[in-house]
């Protein structure tokens, strides 16, 4: 059995997304955000969404034979794409968006 290597994009309730890696294709992996962060957007949702929401997880690129380097430049490339990266898009805190010119 071949391991893939994955990119993946969580979208989550909040509208906020989170780009993560997965060096052995879980499917039901979903990235680790600071959950102390994500906690305080679900917290500003209505009850009833927090009651009942979907989590989706879309995957952007995977690799048989990516390297873990190649796996990592891979996911700076994404969040950087998607600037989720950014506090009022995503959940990611590395790598530190560009400064604004």
């Amino acid at each position: 059995m071949t391991t893939l290597k994955q990119i993946y994009n969580i979208t989550n309730p909040t509208g906020k997304i989170y780009v993560g890696k997965d060096s052995i294709g879980s499917h039901r992996y979903m990235g680790s955000p600071d959950m102390d962060v994500v906690n305080a957007d679900f917290a500003n949702l209505p009850p009833e969404a927090r009651r009942s929401y979907s989590v989706h997880k879309e995957i952007l690129w995977e690799s048989e034979t990516a390297t873990e380097a190649e796996l990592s430049a891979k996911e700076v490339e994404f969040i950087r794409q998607f600037r989720s990266n950014e506090l009022s898009i995503g959940y990611n805190r590395w790598p530190k968006p560009a400064e604004k010119q």
